[in-house]
């Protein structure tokens, strides 16, 4: 009842990508057209991987969940950007705002913590391979993956909370076409300075060091994988060049975001389109373009349907 109370806001208005008719068309068109032809992709891939009994390496089992979570954290942005467009009026109810908050966060921060799950795994393959089998066994597979869903439900229900309990009492328009933390936090009847701290330190921090902690991992890998002389060596290379494009894809726009106050720029807008909706369903097609048993196993797959 506190909440509700110190609360007046009932919806909030989104001032879109841009206000431009013709430039929304040709967005809406673009990312219409994008979405039906990657997004069955994305499912391609999960299908792929979990029907091949010769795909069942950790590398895929989280390359799997890779492409999950993107399909996933696409469908929370984009379709209803898609909607917007056709109307004048954007309107986004309070608790859709929160819901849509958190679900943003929710699988970004599960995405951030698995492509550090994955470069562990790529570490103790090529660096560590006698002990990989021990460690990288299906049941620490499995307690990696429920850590970094619960890492990401952590760091997405503390930046709920606080902005739960910030009082919106006048100005509702959000000048974006999604509701995030930086727009939200401004419109609260309140100083937010502490609150702006908090979420920096919650989001950018975080960002920061898992993006510096990943660079720093594949260099050495990528070390380690020039100095030796193995058959594998250009296969490993390959995988650790597609991890860190991904690594750089993802990490590149949150940093941009986060991890500076919450001033707006008028990059923002762009940055915050690819972060959203582009780039989640690139990551696993870049992926797949680059690895060839996914392929080979996922032309398999479609020649079977295709004669079936």
């Amino acid at each position: 009842m506190e909440i509700e109370n110190s609360t007046v806001v009932t919806e909030f208005i989104l001032l879109g990508l841009t206000q431009s008719r013709d430039i929304q068309l040709l967005v809406f068109v673009l990312v219409l057209i994008f979405y039906l032809i990657i997004l069955p992709g994305n499912f391609l891939i999960i299908l792929t991987i979990s029907s091949d009994s010769g795909l069942t390496a950790p590398l895929y089992f989280f390359l799997g969940n890779l492409a999950f979570l993107d399909a996933s954290y696409s469908f929370i942005v984009a379709p209803r950007m898609l909607v917007d467009f056709l109307f004048e009026k954007k309107v986004i109810s309070y608790r859709g705002c929160i819901t849509q908050l958190f679900f943003l966060h929710f699988l970004g921060g599960g995405e951030g913590l698995l492509l550090v799950v994955m470069a562990f795994d790529r570490y103790m393959a090529i660096c560590r391979p006698l002990h990989y089998s021990t460690v990288m066994n299906p049941r620490a597979c499995y307690v990696l993956l429920l850590a970094l869903w619960l890492g990401g439900f952590v760091h997405s229900i503390i930046q709920v909370a606080i902005i739960l309990h910030l009082p919106f009492c006048g100005p509702n328009q959000l000048d974006n076409f999604f509701c995030d933390v930086p727009q939200v936090i401004k419109l609260a009847c309140t100083d937010t300075f502490v609150v702006e701290l908090l979420m920096v330190f919650n989001s950018g921090l975080m960002t920061l060091l898992c993006f510096l902690g990943l660079l720093s991992s594949y260099t050495v890998i990528l070390c380690h994988i020039h100095g030796s002389a193995s058959e594998g060596k250009s296969k490993a290379m390959s995988t650790c060049t597609t991890h860190v494009i991904i690594i750089l894809l993802m990490f590149g726009p949150a940093i941009f975001i986060y991890t500076r106050p919450f001033q707006a720029l008028p990059a923002d807008k762009v940055i915050s389109f690819f972060h959203t909706v582009i780039f989640p369903l690139m990551n696993p097609v870049i992926y797949t373009l680059r690895n060839q048993e996914v392929k080979a196993s996922m032309r398999r797959l479609l020649s079977r349907h295709v004669v079936c």
